[in-house]
C-alpha cells in the first residue's frame, strides 16, 4: 500500500497544476453541496421553529366543530372556560405552557387606508407570547387590565404610518354576526423577523378580544407548548374531551413536513448531478495520465504488475486527489456555513403559504450528519468515477503500450 501512495503521489506530481485544478474543481463542487444543504436544513430548520412558535405551537385545542381558516367567534364553535381548560393541562409533566387564545377577522383604519387583519387575544403574561415582547422595537408590551392598548407588526405599522401612541380604528367580526368598531391606542410595536405574518396580525389582551367581539369567556383554541416536541402524540393522548379536537404539530403542519421530505429528496439529486460533473474532471485528468503514460503502463505489465494492481493505482491516484479536494471543500464550506449561520442570508419578504411560514432572514445551519454523508458521497462518486480510465489501464497488452509513446 505504500508502494502504491508513493507511486501514485509522483505521478501526480508530473503535472502538479493539473492535479491541483483537478482537485480545487472537487473542492469547490464539495463546498457548494455543503453550503447548499446548510442552507436547506436552515430554512426548513428556521420555518419549523417559527410555524411552531407563531402559528401552531406543539399542540392545539380546539372546539369540535371550530375552523381555524375561518376566525368564527360564534360560541358554538369555542371553547367554553379556557382558563380553566389550560390551568388543567399544565398539570401534565410534559407540558411547558398551555394558554387560551382568540382569533377573529379584523380591519385596521387609519385615516382613508384600510388593511385586513387577524385579531388575536392573548393572555399577555404568558410565555408563549416571548416572540412578540421579545421583538419589540418600540413601546410596551400589554397588560391584562388594559382595555383600550394594541400591539402591531412593525411591517403593519410602517405601511400604515403608525407610531406609538398613535391611534387606529379596529373592526372585528361579533359573536352575534354583526361589525363593531372601537378606537385604539398603539402601546407597542414588534417584528418577528416574518414580515408577512407581522404585517397581518394585531394583538389586544384577550380579556378584551372577548367583550369586544362578544365571544365571552371563550376561546377560539388553547395554545400548547412542550418541553420536548417529540412528545406531542403522548400528551395528546392523556388530554381528554369529547367536545374537543386535539391537533399536533405534525397534523397541523402536514405541508411543512412533506416539503421538509422532499428537500432532502431533491438535495440528494442535487448532490448526485454536482458531484457527477466535478467527477468528470477526476476522470479527465486520469484519461490523460492513461494516454501520456502508455509505455510506463507496459513496462509495468511486462514485468509482472497484475490488472488489478493497475487499477489499484489508479484508484490510489484517484484517492489522493479526492482527498485533498475534499478536504479544502469541507473547510470552505464549513467555513461558509459558519459564517452566514451566524449573520444569516437576508431574502426578504418570502411571503406566507398556508401553515408554512418563512423568515426575512435564512440562517444556514450544517448538521454532522449531512456533512459526513456528503463527504463520502464524495469519495465514492470519485472512485466510481475513476474506474473506467482505470480499467483501461489494466486492459493495455504490454506489446502494445510498449510501443505507445511517453
Amino acid at each position: 500500500m505504500i508502494t502504491y501512495l508513493k507511486m501514485a503521489y509522483r505521478n501526480l506530481g508530473r503535472h502538479r497544476r493539473r492535479s491541483l485544478l483537478s482537485a480545487l474543481a472537487l473542492g469547490l463542487g464539495t463546498a457548494l453541496l455543503l453550503f447548499i444543504a446548510a442552507f436547506f436544513q436552515g430554512e426548513m430548520r428556521g420555518s419549523m421553529e417559527t410555524t411552531l412558535r407563531l402559528n401552531s405551537g406543539h399542540i392545539q385545542i380546539r372546539d369540535v366543530d371550530y375552523d381555524p381558516d375561518k376566525f368564527s367567534v360564534a360560541w358554538q364553535y369555542l371553547i367554553e372556560n379556557p382558563g380553566q381548560v389550560a390551568e388543567q393541562i399544565k398539570t401534565i409533566p410534559q407540558v411547558h405552557e398551555a394558554t387560551p387564545r382568540l382569533f377573529a377577522s379584523g380591519i385596521v383604519t387609519v385615516r382613508d387606508e384600510a388593511v385586513g387583519v387577524q385579531v388575536m387575544g392573548i393572555v399577555p403574561d404568558s410565555v408563549a407570547n416571548e416572540p412578540y415582547y421579545n421583538g419589540l422595537v418600540s413601546g410596551d408590551f400589554l397588560t391584562a387590565d388594559d382595555r383600550d392598548g394594541i400591539v402591531i407588526g412593525y411591517p403593519l405599522a410602517e405601511s400604515l404610518g403608525l407610531a406609538v401612541g398613535d391611534q387606529l380604528n379596529l373592526l372585528v367580526n361579533t359573536a352575534n354576526g354583526t361589525v363593531d368598531e372601537q378606537a385604539f391606542t398603539v402601546r407597542g410595536i414588534f417584528t418577528t423577523g416574518t414580515t408577512a405574518y407581522d404585517k397581518g396580525i394585531v394583538l389586544l389582551p384577550i380579556g378584551k378580544a372577548q367583550a369586544f367581539s362578544g365571544s365571552g369567556d371563550r376561546s377560539s383554541t388553547i395554545f400548547i407548548l412542550l418541553n420536548d416536541r417529540e412528545q406531542a402524540d403522548a400528551v395528546a393522548a392523556a388530554i381528554q374531551g369529547q367536545n374537543y379536537q386535539v391537533k399536533t404539530w405534525a397534523e397541523m403542519n402536514e405541508l411543512l413536513v412533506l416539503i421538509n421530505d422532499f428537500s432532502n429528496a431533491y438535495l440528494t439529486f442535487i448532490n448526485l448531478i454536482v458531484l457527477g460533473v466535478t467527477a468528470t474532471v477526476i476522470v479527465n485528468t486520469l484519461l490523460m495520465s492513461v494516454f501520456e503514460r502508455t509505455r510506463e503502463i507496459g513496462i509495468l505489465t511486462a514485468i509482472g504488475m497484475k490488472g488489478r494492481q493497475v487499477i489499484g493505482l489508479f484508484l490510489t491516484e484517484a484517492s489522493l486527489l479526492a482527498l485533498g479536494g475534499v478536504t479544502f471543500g469541507t473547510l470552505v464550506g464549513w467555513a461558509l456555513s459558519a459564517y452566514f449561520g451566524a449573520v444569516g442570508v437576508y431574502f426578504g419578504d418570502l411571503g406566507i403559504s398556508g401553515e408554512m411560514l418563512l423568515e426575512d432572514r435564512i440562517y444556514p445551519y450544517l448538521t454532522l450528519d449531512a456533512a459526513v454523508n456528503l463527504i463520502i458521497t464524495a469519495f465514492i462518486v470519485t472512485l466510481l468515477a475513476s474506474l473506467y480510465p482505470a480499467r483501461m489501464a489494466a486492459n493495455m497488452e504490454p506489446v502494445d503500450a510498449l510501443h505507445g509513446s511517453n
